[in-house]
């Protein structure tokens, strides 16, 4: 079978391999669209947190069962599933607490171990979700739907807040699609125009800022002076995360769903004074996958806006490096291989 590899950075090949033989406890998934996400643009481009290489990235998976055995899930071969990427070890105090979104020895598909971008896979009966009412390319997106759905989870927000959401990325538009869903009034922050208009005109965000001197000026005209209740960082860049509290309202909640690299540095009287929650959300669990399923069910979610660019796995290779430059207006790019 057909398989792609990212043997370094900057370098992915197309090999072949003989197809996975089945474990206990495992089900043969045949790999039918991979959803491309910043985790994989960073690995290739070199500089994804505890990578190692080579790596078969992919971990946003449509797939459909080929052999399962006999399980409580009632999953059949022929059944289309979506795949909770992160193999928790069921042990350490988080797991045991129902946090496996934070195990301790986390071990994340096509990151720590190997993922989906390969024709077939062997993955964990415990790890599948039966989804018979979601096509390819709703299932492909349920994982980074399900990761802003968390955050919204942690924030526990309410109908009618107002709130900032930083980085009109796909994880950011994912969060702002799914606050408004559960009522909220979203305010879009970015640096990038281009996007910021893709989330007005083709998400429906209330209101759009661009990132720069009078952005908190604007985000106070557009609250009557309140700021907002939530902020979200969906940017993961240093200064946007050590900026965004600014955005935020008196005893509002600060909500760090991106991920810096270094040190984070705040004024701690700035935060001290709003009581500023502080919080931080990684991963998804069961119950946010089931969420973004039932929103996807009901067409809640504008999958073909959302998706932006998608090509046939042959092609992905020649493709890659042109989803890197944000002059090409790729929010989610997804690959498919069936």
């Amino acid at each position: 079978m057909k398989y792609i590899v990212c043997e370094k950075p900057g370098e992915f090949n197309l090999k072949e391999k003989e197809e996975p033989q089945k474990v206990k406890g495992e089900a043969i998934l045949r790999v039918k669209k991979v959803g491309i996400c910043g985790t994989d643009l960073h690995a290739y481009a070199g500089n994804q947190a505890f990578f190692t290489y080579p790596r078969i990235l992919g971990h946003e998976l449509a797939a459909e069962v080929v052999e399962i055995e006999s399980n409580d899930k009632g999953i059949k071969p022929g059944d289309n599933v979506v795949i909770m990427p992160y193999v928790s070890c069921n042990a350490c105090i988080a797991c045991r607490n129902g946090k496996t979104n934070c195990c301790k020895n986390m071990q994340v598909l096509g990151v720590h171990t190997d993922g989906g971008m390969q024709e077939k896979i062997t993955v964990p009966i415990d790890l599948l979700i039966h989804t018979p009412n979601l096509n390819n390319d709703a299932m492909a997106i349920v994982e980074p739907l399900a990761i802003g759905a968390h955050a919204i989870r942690r924030a526990q927000l309410n109908p009618g807040e107002t709130i900032v959401v930083v980085g009109c990325g796909p994880i950011g538009i994912g969060i702002m699609k799914l606050a408004q869903i559960a009522g909220a009034n979203v305010i879009a922050i970015d640096v990038n125009q281009g996007r910021l208009d893709f989330a007005k005109d083709k998400i429906g965000v209330d209101h759009i800022v661009h990132a720069g001197d009078n952005a908190v000026e604007k985000v106070l005209a557009m609250t009557t002076n309140d700021l907002a209740t939530a902020v979200f960082d969906a940017s993961g860049h240093k200064g946007a995360l050590e900026y965004g509290h600014n955005f935020m309202s008196h005893g509002g909640s600060y909500v760090l769903v991106g991920l810096s690299k270094g040190d984070l540095v705040f004024r701690h009287p700035e935060i001290h004074a709003k009581e500023t929650t502080l919080i931080c959300s990684r991963n998804a669990t069961l119950e946010d996958f089931e969420h973004v399923i039932s929103v996807l069910e009901k067409g809640k979610f504008p999958i073909d806006s959302f998706i932006t660019h998608n090509v046939d796995y042959n092609d992905m290779i020649a493709n890659f490096d042109g989803w890197l430059d944000p002059a090409n207006g790729v929010i989610k790019a997804t690959v498919d291989f069936n």
